[in-house]
């Protein structure tokens, strides 16, 4: 393939601007972290609504990119040997985009590695568990008579924030002086849980003197509230 109209997902959602790097997405956390991103990188980009009410992403266009169905895909038409490049999947993403500026991943290999290592906790571990505690708290799940998931689910997001807490303290960023893809991956799950899942008192929040001020430095990026609107609903 030679050009973005060589793939299928772009006659869905038509590229207006196909020098740009091509946003497939929903501001969820997993695709906010990709929108904080690009833009605290400023790379130009087209972001594309993936209307979960639609089923947009069960389409055949959106599976041709993204076999998993899951929100967010990427299509940069700059990609590795000036060759376009789709990929999903919100961690790979993050780490292409850093290997792609320069930034938000230290060139240091022993700092890189571990830069990786806490972004695969988020997608391993914060992300999965807040996203069954928002379930079994606040949608279909919470009207389980039986407790026990709610309570395994609560209980791992509150041991979670503990090693986060642990981590932030005497640091400014995860990864210490440095903002990187590590705290881009989780400051938009510490939003959700606090905000959309209304759970915060549930996962005793307020103890974590340490994420509360990491999470509201985050925030005051200028780049970290535009992107939770990226792309913005209709």
């Amino acid at each position: 393939m030679t050009n973005l109209a060589d793939f299928p997902i772009t006659r869905k959602w038509p590229a207006q601007h196909p020098d740009r790097l091509q946003l497939y997405s929903l501001p969820t956390p997993n695709g906010i972290k990709v929108s904080a991103m690009l833009l605290e990188t400023g790379l130009p980009h087209e972001a594309h609504l993936v209307d979960f009410a639609s089923n947009d992403q069960m389409t055949p266009e959106f599976l041709s990119l993204n076999p998993n169905n899951k929100i967010p895909a990427i299509l940069d038409p700059n990609g590795p040997g000036g060759r376009p490049l789709a990929l999903w999947e919100s961690g790979a993403i993050l780490i292409y985009l850093a290997e792609k500026t320069g930034r938000f991943l230290s060139p240091d290999p022993a700092l890189r590695h571990e830069t990786i290592q806490w972004l695969m906790w988020q997608m391993g571990g914060l992300g999965p568990m807040s996203g069954q505690l928002g379930f079994f708290h606040k949608f279909a799940g919470r009207d389980y008579e039986d407790r026990r998931p709610f309570e395994r689910y609560r209980d791992e997001v509150r041991r979670l924030l503990g090693v986060l807490d642990q981590r932030l303290d005497g640091r400014e960023w995860i990864m210490g002086s440095d903002y990187s893809i590590a705290d881009i991956a989780c400051w938009p799950w510490l939003r959700t849980i606090s905000g959309f899942y209304e759970a915060s008192e549930h996962v005793d929040l307020a103890s974590r003197k340490n994420v509360l001020r990491w999470f509201e430095a985050c925030m005051a990026r200028p780049a970290s509230t535009p992107a939770t609107n990226i792309p913005p609903r209709p």
